[in-house]
């Protein structure tokens, strides 16, 4: 059994897809600045947010619940600030039986960064699944990014599967060299420690295995000419309703971020 590439990227005939790739990722960045620089408790400004990132959903043909579904990658942000809801001074809201409270102004804090959490993921997930990923590297390089930076990503994504089929060899590898045991309450593997000491080498020896292919891909593409930048064919300028969207959305979310720093 062999991984495939998965490719989150997903094609449909849709206004989102057809835009073109340097005006999206300039638009996403924008966005999920605004929504970071935004202030705690701004939620007229996070609700306008919110209906920007589900309108572009709706327009891609994907439907809601796709992104839905996959923003819930935020959960570990989310709960990576809930200290801030005992740490931050402020009236107590909830006292704990083991000492301390839960402020009001840490839960304004943690509801915040929740928020802002969820929607910027949407916002990624819409990059990532309407957009190719070459098409992405392209952008990235024509606002100006550093082609090594660029080249590490590129690898990075197109020989991670090749890394997580050396770890499923590793696996059954390991399961055809551990016996079932007829004994009732004896596992299959040896005890506790065997199993950690087993999971150490395996980690030890997926690091050499993919050091060594990296090392053989290396070679082979300075054998091809490869220096440094994976070129492509010269891409088309956006159009000028492309340039026209770009501008009214960098002024949009200019203009949000502008009024939730004021009203707040």
């Amino acid at each position: 059994m062999h991984v495939h590439f998965l490719d989150p990227y997903h094609e449909r005939p849709s206004p989102v897809h057809r835009l073109d790739a340097r005006v999206k990722l300039a638009l996403v960045v924008a966005f999920l600045l605004t929504a970071a620089l935004a202030p705690a408790a701004a939620w007229p400004a996070y609700t306008l947010l919110l209906a920007l990132v589900l309108a572009a959903e709706v327009l891609s043909e994907l439907g809601v619940a796709f992104f839905l579904r996959r923003s819930l990658l935020a959960v570990p942000f989310v709960l990576a600030a809930a200290p801030v809801l005992f740490t931050t001074p402020g009236a107590p809201l909830l006292a704990l039986p083991w000492g301390g409270a839960v402020s009001a102004a840490g839960l304004e804090r943690f509801a915040s960064v929740a928020v802002k959490s969820w929607i910027s993921v949407q916002a990624a997930v819409l990059l990532a699944a309407t957009t190719p990923f070459p098409d992405l590297l392209g952008a990235l390089r024509a606002w100006r990014l550093p082609r090594l930076l660029v080249a590490i990503i590129g690898l990075m994504w197109r020989y991670l599967f090749v890394m997580v089929d050396e770890a499923l060899r590793l696996m059954r590898a390991r399961e055809a060299r551990s016996s079932e045991s007829g004994l009732p309450g004896l596992r299959s593997g040896g005890a506790l420690t065997w199993r950690a000491r087993v999971t150490g080498g395996m980690a030890g020896s997926l690091f050499l295995r993919s050091l060594e292919r990296s090392d053989r891909i290396y070679m082979a593409m300075l054998a091809r000419g490869y220096d440094g930048e994976i070129r492509s064919l010269p891409r088309p300028a956006p159009r000028p309703a492309e340039w026209g969207i770009l501008a009214g959305g960098l002024l949009v979310l200019g203009s949000l971020l502008a009024l939730s720093l004021i009203l707040v």
